[in-house]
Protein backbone atom coordinates (compact mmCIF):
# COMPACT_ATOMS: atom_id res chain seq x y z
CA UNK A 1 0.00 0.00 0.00
CA UNK A 2 1.64 3.55 -0.70
CA UNK A 3 2.10 6.37 1.77
CA UNK A 4 -1.30 7.72 0.90
CA UNK A 5 -4.12 5.26 2.50
CA UNK A 6 -1.60 5.09 5.60
CA UNK A 7 -1.42 8.92 5.97
CA UNK A 8 -5.30 9.20 5.74
CA UNK A 9 -6.19 6.68 7.52
CA UNK A 10 -4.19 7.99 10.33
CA UNK A 11 -5.58 11.58 9.65
CA UNK A 12 -8.93 9.99 10.15
CA UNK A 13 -7.95 8.33 13.22
CA UNK A 14 -6.66 11.26 15.07
CA UNK A 15 -9.53 13.63 14.06
CA UNK A 16 -11.54 10.85 16.04
CA UNK A 17 -9.31 10.97 18.85
CA UNK A 18 -8.96 15.27 18.64
CA UNK A 19 -13.01 15.12 18.35
CA UNK A 20 -13.64 13.42 21.72
CA UNK A 21 -9.99 14.87 23.25
CA UNK A 22 -10.89 18.33 23.01
CA UNK A 23 -14.88 17.72 24.10
CA UNK A 24 -13.22 16.06 27.25
CA UNK A 25 -10.37 18.88 27.95
CA UNK A 26 -12.93 21.59 26.87
CA UNK A 27 -14.56 20.73 30.67
CA UNK A 28 -11.17 20.70 32.43
CA UNK A 29 -10.70 24.17 31.09
CA UNK A 30 -13.79 25.56 31.36
CA UNK A 31 -13.82 24.24 35.30
CA UNK A 32 -10.41 26.13 35.47
CA UNK A 33 -11.24 29.28 33.64
CA UNK A 34 -14.47 30.09 35.35
CA UNK A 35 -13.26 28.58 39.17
CA UNK A 36 -9.50 28.26 39.06
CA UNK A 37 -10.54 24.73 40.08
CA UNK A 38 -7.79 22.38 38.89
CA UNK A 39 -10.40 19.16 38.68
CA UNK A 40 -8.23 16.11 39.21
CA UNK A 41 -10.90 13.63 39.09
CA UNK A 42 -12.18 14.74 35.42
CA UNK A 43 -11.37 11.70 34.22
CA UNK A 44 -13.48 9.49 36.49
CA UNK A 45 -16.22 11.62 35.34
CA UNK A 46 -15.42 10.57 31.84
CA UNK A 47 -14.97 7.42 32.83
CA UNK A 48 -18.15 6.94 35.00
CA UNK A 49 -19.99 8.56 31.80
CA UNK A 50 -18.76 5.50 30.20
CA UNK A 51 -20.03 2.66 32.66
CA UNK A 52 -23.40 4.49 32.53
CA UNK A 53 -23.25 4.10 29.05
CA UNK A 54 -22.80 0.40 29.23
CA UNK A 55 -25.44 0.13 32.22
CA UNK A 56 -28.11 2.25 30.17
CA UNK A 57 -27.63 0.39 26.68
CA UNK A 58 -27.86 -2.47 28.16
CA UNK A 59 -31.03 -1.79 29.56
CA UNK A 60 -33.21 -1.32 26.45
CA UNK A 61 -33.51 -3.99 24.10
CA UNK A 62 -33.87 -3.90 20.36
CA UNK A 63 -32.27 -2.08 17.19
CA UNK A 64 -28.70 -0.48 19.42
CA UNK A 65 -29.26 3.12 18.75
CA UNK A 66 -32.31 2.98 21.06
CA UNK A 67 -30.02 2.14 23.62
CA UNK A 68 -27.56 4.73 22.73
CA UNK A 69 -29.60 7.26 22.60
CA UNK A 70 -30.71 6.56 26.09
CA UNK A 71 -27.05 6.25 27.20
CA UNK A 72 -26.61 10.05 25.44
CA UNK A 73 -29.02 11.46 26.96
CA UNK A 74 -29.17 10.30 30.39
CA UNK A 75 -25.10 9.52 31.18
CA UNK A 76 -23.70 12.76 30.92
CA UNK A 77 -27.05 13.97 33.38
CA UNK A 78 -26.29 11.83 35.63
CA UNK A 79 -22.67 12.67 35.67
CA UNK A 80 -23.49 16.10 36.42
CA UNK A 81 -25.59 15.18 39.19
CA UNK A 82 -22.95 13.33 40.80
CA UNK A 83 -19.98 16.45 40.32
CA UNK A 84 -23.22 18.84 41.50
CA UNK A 85 -23.24 17.33 44.51
CA UNK A 86 -19.26 17.17 45.33
CA UNK A 87 -19.25 20.56 44.50
CA UNK A 88 -22.08 21.46 46.65
CA UNK A 89 -20.64 18.93 49.71
CA UNK A 90 -16.79 19.49 49.15
CA UNK A 91 -15.66 22.15 46.95
CA UNK A 92 -17.91 24.96 48.01
CA UNK A 93 -16.84 24.20 52.09
CA UNK A 94 -13.14 24.41 50.94
CA UNK A 95 -14.09 27.81 49.78
CA UNK A 96 -12.75 27.07 46.08
CA UNK A 97 -9.14 27.17 47.41
CA UNK A 98 -6.67 25.88 45.13
CA UNK A 99 -4.65 23.93 47.36
CA UNK A 100 -7.30 22.22 48.92
CA UNK A 101 -9.38 21.44 45.70
CA UNK A 102 -6.51 19.47 43.81
CA UNK A 103 -6.18 17.50 47.49
CA UNK A 104 -9.82 17.36 47.34
CA UNK A 105 -10.33 15.60 43.98
CA UNK A 106 -7.99 13.51 44.20
CA UNK A 107 -9.89 11.73 47.01
CA UNK A 108 -12.73 12.05 44.71
CA UNK A 109 -11.30 10.17 42.04
CA UNK A 110 -10.16 7.76 44.04
CA UNK A 111 -13.73 7.39 45.39
CA UNK A 112 -15.49 7.41 42.19
CA UNK A 113 -12.89 4.57 40.51
CA UNK A 114 -13.56 2.27 43.73
CA UNK A 115 -17.40 2.57 43.26
CA UNK A 116 -16.86 1.36 39.75
CA UNK A 117 -14.60 -1.12 40.25
CA UNK A 118 -17.23 -2.42 43.33
CA UNK A 119 -20.63 -1.98 41.41
CA UNK A 120 -19.00 -2.56 37.38
CA UNK A 121 -16.18 -4.70 38.17
CA UNK A 122 -13.00 -5.29 36.69
CA UNK A 123 -13.98 -6.33 33.16
CA UNK A 124 -14.06 -4.06 30.12
CA UNK A 125 -17.15 -4.18 28.27
CA UNK A 126 -18.61 -2.72 25.27
CA UNK A 127 -21.41 -0.91 24.33
CA UNK A 128 -22.75 -1.36 20.22
CA UNK A 129 -22.66 1.13 18.05
CA UNK A 130 -25.84 2.58 17.05
CA UNK A 131 -25.41 2.03 13.20
CA UNK A 132 -23.22 -0.68 11.79
CA UNK A 133 -21.71 0.79 8.30
CA UNK A 134 -18.58 1.60 6.43
CA UNK A 135 -18.01 4.65 3.88
CA UNK A 136 -16.06 3.87 0.92
CA UNK A 137 -13.13 6.31 0.54
CA UNK A 138 -10.48 6.23 -2.14
CA UNK A 139 -8.18 2.99 -0.74
CA UNK A 140 -10.32 1.60 1.85
CA UNK A 141 -13.57 1.35 4.09
CA UNK A 142 -14.27 3.88 7.04
CA UNK A 143 -16.47 3.41 9.96
CA UNK A 144 -19.40 5.78 9.40
CA UNK A 145 -19.85 5.75 13.05
CA UNK A 146 -16.35 7.31 13.67
CA UNK A 147 -17.12 9.88 11.23
CA UNK A 148 -20.11 10.47 13.17
CA UNK A 149 -18.02 11.03 16.29
CA UNK A 150 -15.99 13.50 14.31
CA UNK A 151 -19.03 15.61 13.21
CA UNK A 152 -20.93 15.21 16.89
CA UNK A 153 -17.92 16.72 18.79
CA UNK A 154 -17.63 19.45 16.28
CA UNK A 155 -21.20 20.36 16.65
CA UNK A 156 -21.27 20.12 20.49
CA UNK A 157 -17.83 22.49 20.84
CA UNK A 158 -20.01 24.85 18.46
CA UNK A 159 -22.87 24.67 21.16
CA UNK A 160 -20.57 25.14 24.09
CA UNK A 161 -18.99 28.34 22.12
CA UNK A 162 -22.49 29.85 21.53
CA UNK A 163 -23.80 29.42 25.09
CA UNK A 164 -20.44 30.75 26.40
CA UNK A 165 -20.50 33.76 24.07
CA UNK A 166 -24.18 35.20 22.73
CA UNK A 167 -26.40 33.67 26.14
CA UNK A 168 -26.97 35.04 29.62
CA UNK A 169 -25.73 32.07 30.87
CA UNK A 170 -22.42 32.57 29.20
CA UNK A 171 -22.00 36.08 29.92
CA UNK A 172 -22.94 35.46 33.50
CA UNK A 173 -20.36 32.68 33.62
CA UNK A 174 -17.78 35.26 31.97
CA UNK A 175 -18.70 38.13 34.68
CA UNK A 176 -17.74 35.28 37.10
CA UNK A 177 -14.95 34.32 35.65
CA UNK A 178 -13.30 38.09 35.70
CA UNK A 179 -14.33 39.21 39.13
CA UNK A 180 -16.04 37.16 41.82
CA UNK A 181 -16.59 39.86 44.13
CA UNK A 182 -18.29 42.30 41.75
CA UNK A 183 -20.09 39.71 40.00
CA UNK A 184 -21.49 38.59 43.92
CA UNK A 185 -22.31 42.35 44.60
CA UNK A 186 -24.51 42.71 41.35
CA UNK A 187 -26.52 39.90 42.71
CA UNK A 188 -24.94 36.90 40.80
CA UNK A 189 -25.27 33.63 42.71
CA UNK A 190 -21.72 32.82 42.53
CA UNK A 191 -22.04 29.27 44.19
CA UNK A 192 -24.67 28.10 41.95
CA UNK A 193 -22.67 29.39 39.34
CA UNK A 194 -19.82 27.43 40.02
CA UNK A 195 -22.21 24.12 40.74
CA UNK A 196 -23.15 24.68 37.60
CA UNK A 197 -19.78 24.89 35.69
CA UNK A 198 -18.30 22.25 37.69
CA UNK A 199 -21.25 19.99 36.62
CA UNK A 200 -21.42 20.55 33.01
CA UNK A 201 -17.35 20.16 32.19
CA UNK A 202 -18.55 16.56 34.06
CA UNK A 203 -20.97 16.47 31.93
CA UNK A 204 -18.64 17.23 29.09
CA UNK A 205 -16.09 14.36 29.57
CA UNK A 206 -19.33 12.12 29.99
CA UNK A 207 -20.12 12.85 26.71
CA UNK A 208 -16.95 12.36 25.16
CA UNK A 209 -17.13 9.12 26.96
CA UNK A 210 -20.73 8.27 25.21
CA UNK A 211 -19.40 9.19 22.24
CA UNK A 212 -16.06 7.07 22.28
CA UNK A 213 -17.03 4.02 24.07
CA UNK A 214 -18.49 1.84 21.03
CA UNK A 215 -14.49 2.39 19.81
CA UNK A 216 -13.39 1.85 23.27
CA UNK A 217 -14.74 -0.84 25.72
CA UNK A 218 -16.18 0.82 29.24
CA UNK A 219 -12.86 -0.26 32.28
CA UNK A 220 -13.30 1.43 35.62
CA UNK A 221 -9.32 2.64 34.91
CA UNK A 222 -9.84 4.09 31.96
CA UNK A 223 -10.12 7.76 32.93
CA UNK A 224 -6.43 7.98 33.25
CA UNK A 225 -5.33 9.00 29.99
CA UNK A 226 -8.06 10.89 28.90
CA UNK A 227 -7.32 13.18 31.91
CA UNK A 228 -3.11 13.35 31.57
CA UNK A 229 -4.10 14.01 27.42
CA UNK A 230 -6.88 17.33 28.75
CA UNK A 231 -4.05 18.73 31.17
CA UNK A 232 -1.60 18.09 28.19
CA UNK A 233 -4.00 20.22 25.66
CA UNK A 234 -4.69 22.52 28.05
CA UNK A 235 -1.51 23.88 29.59
CA UNK A 236 -0.65 24.46 25.25
CA UNK A 237 -3.69 25.86 24.45
CA UNK A 238 -3.85 27.53 27.26
CA UNK A 239 -6.56 27.12 30.82
CA UNK A 240 -9.21 28.65 30.04
CA UNK A 241 -9.19 29.11 26.36
CA UNK A 242 -11.49 27.98 24.15
CA UNK A 243 -10.22 28.56 21.00
CA UNK A 244 -6.92 27.05 22.41
CA UNK A 245 -8.51 23.96 23.45
CA UNK A 246 -10.04 23.27 20.00
CA UNK A 247 -6.78 23.87 18.61
CA UNK A 248 -4.63 22.33 20.86
CA UNK A 249 -7.08 18.96 20.84
CA UNK A 250 -6.63 19.21 17.26
CA UNK A 251 -2.56 19.49 17.09
CA UNK A 252 -2.54 16.59 19.42
CA UNK A 253 -4.96 14.14 18.25
CA UNK A 254 -3.49 14.87 14.32
CA UNK A 255 -0.01 14.45 15.55
CA UNK A 256 -0.42 11.32 17.86
CA UNK A 257 -2.57 9.20 14.94
CA UNK A 258 0.18 9.97 12.32
CA UNK A 259 2.79 9.74 14.39
CA UNK A 260 1.58 6.38 16.22
CA UNK A 261 0.69 5.15 12.47
CA UNK A 262 4.27 5.87 11.40
CA UNK A 263 6.46 5.18 14.02
CA UNK A 264 5.50 4.28 17.62
CA UNK A 265 2.87 5.76 20.07
CA UNK A 266 5.58 5.96 22.77
CA UNK A 267 7.15 8.60 20.69
CA UNK A 268 4.20 10.69 19.81
CA UNK A 269 3.47 10.75 23.89
CA UNK A 270 7.01 12.04 24.28
CA UNK A 271 7.05 14.97 21.45
CA UNK A 272 3.42 15.81 23.11
CA UNK A 273 5.15 15.75 26.41
CA UNK A 274 8.13 17.74 25.21
CA UNK A 275 5.95 20.33 24.16
CA UNK A 276 3.87 21.19 27.11
CA UNK A 277 7.80 21.43 28.82
CA UNK A 278 8.32 24.00 25.93
CA UNK A 279 5.25 25.97 26.34
CA UNK A 280 5.83 26.28 30.02
CA UNK A 281 9.05 27.49 29.76
CA UNK A 282 8.02 30.00 26.53
CA UNK A 283 5.07 30.93 27.08
CA UNK A 284 3.58 29.82 30.36
CA UNK A 285 -0.09 30.96 30.04
CA UNK A 286 -0.09 29.12 26.97
CA UNK A 287 -0.45 29.63 23.09
CA UNK A 288 -3.60 31.02 23.49
CA UNK A 289 -3.93 32.06 27.13
CA UNK A 290 -4.03 35.28 28.65
CA UNK A 291 -1.65 36.66 31.48
CA UNK A 292 -3.46 37.22 34.95
CA UNK A 293 -3.73 40.67 35.58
Amino acid sequence: MAFGPYLLLATLEGLVMAGVLALTALGLSLVFGVMRVVNVAHGEFYMLGAVLAWWFASLVGGHPALGFLLALVASPLVVAGVAFIADRLVLRRLNYAPEATIVATIGLLYIIQQLALTFYGPEARPVQAPFDMRLDLPWFGYSAYKLAVIAASAVLMLATWFVLTRTRIGLVMRATQYDRETAQAFGIPVGRVYAGVFAAGAALAALAAVLVVPIRQAHYLMGLDPLLLSFIVVIIGGLGSLRGTVVAAVFIGLSDGIISMFFSPTLAKMLATLLVALVLVFRPQGLFGTTAR
